[in-house]
């Protein structure tokens, strides 16, 4: 889950909504796998351009820690991730959200057998970087090379490369679909999205509507009376049911998403070069 907007209790952005990012860590409906148990994090914007992070192996549900600093948080970007490994350690390092400087990065998915394409993936990732990847996850080492690809100039080209570089040696190895993700990523000012996977049938990924459009819609509804303006949300799932809240980010695509922009274009992997 992603919140952009004026500044916000993180408790009221993590465990009020009906289907909250802590209720989807035990029943989530549209994810692969209806319990994410295996560890958490949050990355937030406060004081300065660099943003804090807060991650643990504790299920969600069940972190005392993390229902305690909610309730003292207020931020107007919130980076917030429930994980299900897909093979690597249940360890700190490898929670998300990953951060590099001013940067923040989250994935949901999978590049497939990971495990044999990793020296080959690894050994492309500039050698600046390099000494910064603390985990072994997948989809660390994803944020590392759309690094490396130029991801704080040209975020939608550097992931395209990424992806691009991925399916490459994918093919060589003779794995038929090896990407599978959807992402987000920000530098504290602007918040870039992704849904793209190589058989083209990608996890879900939503961003919400336009806050002033839906309070004419529903007058009725204290909670859109006590959000900003500026609001907007971007969910792997719906934290509630409410028609016209929710708009599914097309297959194959990338976007800009935050207070009066909303911007959704084609995604195609580039050759890595």
């Amino acid at each position: 889950m992603v919140y952009v907007g004026d500044f916000l209790s993180v408790d009221d952005l993590l465990f009020r909504p009906v289907h909250s990012l802590i209720d989807q860590s035990l029943h989530s409906r549209l994810g692969v796998e209806t319990t994410n148990g295996d560890g958490f994090g949050i990355g937030w914007y406060g004081e300065g351009t660099i943003p804090a992070v807060f991650k643990d192996t504790d299920p969600a549900w069940n972190n005392p820690n993390l229902r305690e600093i909610a309730r003292q948080i207020r931020t107007p970007l919130l980076f917030a991730h429930i994980r299900a490994s897909t093979g690597t350690p249940v360890q700190r390092s490898n929670c998300h959200p990953f951060r590099h400087g001013r940067w923040l990065w989250m994935h949901n998915g999978a590049i497939a057998r990971f495990a044999e394409l990793k020296r080959d993936l690894m050994l492309v990732v500039d050698a600046s970087l390099y000494p910064e990847i603390e985990g072994s996850t997948d989809s660390e080492a994803l944020f590392y090379l759309a690094l490396t690809y130029g991801l704080t100039e040209d975020p939608p080209g550097a992931v395209a490369r990424a992806v691009g570089l991925v399916e490459d040696l994918g093919r060589r190895h003779g794995i038929p679909h090896p990407v599978q993700m959807t992402v987000a990523t920000t530098d504290g000012e602007s918040l870039w999205i992704f849904r793209y996977s190589s058989e083209r049938h990608t996890r879900s990924l939503y961003y919400s509507t336009d806050v002033v459009q839906l309070r004419e819609l529903y007058p009725e509804l204290e909670v859109l009376r006590e959000l900003g303006d500026a609001t907007r949300f971007v969910v792997s799932e719906p934290l509630r049911d409410l028609q016209g809240l929710w708009n599914e980010v097309p297959e194959s695509s990338w976007g800009v998403i935050g207070p009066g922009r909303q911007e959704i274009r084609p995604l195609s992997p580039l050759p890595p070069g």
